[in-house]
């Protein structure tokens, strides 16, 4: 009988690339790998994994290959060099970048024979391989479906957002928009803190009940704004724009940085300049829209 095991191949070893390279031999994949530092693999190879001498190789060891690398220039670097073995192959791509990148790099891919899925992974390392966490993906039907189980090894939720190459970038983007603004507003918040004798510790709680408070408001607002509602019937932008003043002369009184809430008050003003005086400070999102 023949070999019926399942079988991928992991191009780049960073954290993300470890913990799926290692999801996938804890689910009893054959597992080969390649990093531009070999030493990178010894772990792994230690596990069972096959340690590929090239890029080349790795890729003619199986027709599923997850690509974990910084970007979309890191994919083109390492696989241009090996194109010619790229006919018949399914490329996961994980990388980090933009929609239209993603859209570019599956014609790059199918000019060569192969078929890209891009991936936008929501977890860190520590969530790869948990059944909780989650993928968005897009590309063919077809072909996600048919290496579905394997997706599931990464993430044990899978959403297919559809065919457009760029979708599932554009939903990863969507995340990375509100979580770095989102813990930026940490660090600030730690900083006043700080200059006014607490620690982080001290304001966690109150930090994590604001958090929480937070998906009310998102799911208040978003029926407005896709209504293009902004009438000022529970909040206005007048007494936002006062508000975040006082966010920022909070902060300049005790010496901190000014750059996060100083920007923000910049375009609470420009909305009030628009004329949104008296909406809801939702209506700050037409000030963002794409003209």
């Amino acid at each position: 009988m023949g070999n019926t095991k399942q079988s991928v191949t992991v191009i780049g070893l960073g954290p993300m690339g470890q913990a799926m390279a290692g999801a996938f031999l804890d689910r009893d994949y054959d597992v080969t790998v390649w990093n531009r530092t070999p030493s990178r693999a010894d772990a792994l190879v230690g596990r069972g994994a096959v340690r590929a001498p090239s890029v080349a190789e790795a890729l003619a060891a199986h027709e599923l290959v997850v690509l974990s690398l910084t970007d979309y220039d890191a994919m083109y670097a390492t696989l241009e060099p090996a194109s010619a073995a790229l006919a018949g192959r399914t490329l996961v791509n994980l990388s980090s970048d933009t929609p239209e990148k993603a859209r570019e790099a599956a014609r790059w891919a199918a000019a060569r024979g192969a078929v890209q899925l891009t991936g936008g992974v929501t977890v860190p390392p520590a969530g790869i391989g948990r059944a909780e966490s989650s993928t968005f993906y897009s590309g063919p039907r077809e072909v996600f479906d048919r290496h579905r189980a394997a997706l599931e090894v990464i993430t044990g939720r899978t959403d297919h957002r559809g065919e457009d190459p760029g979708l599932a970038a554009l939903m990863y983007q969507i995340g990375m928009v509100m979580f770095w603004t989102s813990m930026l507003s940490y660090w600030q918040a730690i900083a006043l803190a700080h200059a006014n004798g607490l620690t982080a510790a001290d304001i966690l709680p109150h930090a994590v009940e604001t958090a929480e408070s937070l998906p009310g408001f998102l799911s208040f607002y978003a029926e407005r704004i896709d209504a293009g509602r902004h009438v000022g019937d529970v909040d206005r932008l007048a007494m936002g724009t006062a508000s975040v003043e006082h966010v920022l002369h909070t902060n300049a009184d005790a010496g901190v940085d000014t750059t996060l809430p100083a920007t923000v008050v910049e375009l609470f003003r420009r909305g009030m300049d628009a004329g949104h005086t008296g909406d809801s400070f939702s209506s700050l999102v037409e000030l963002m829209r794409k003209r």
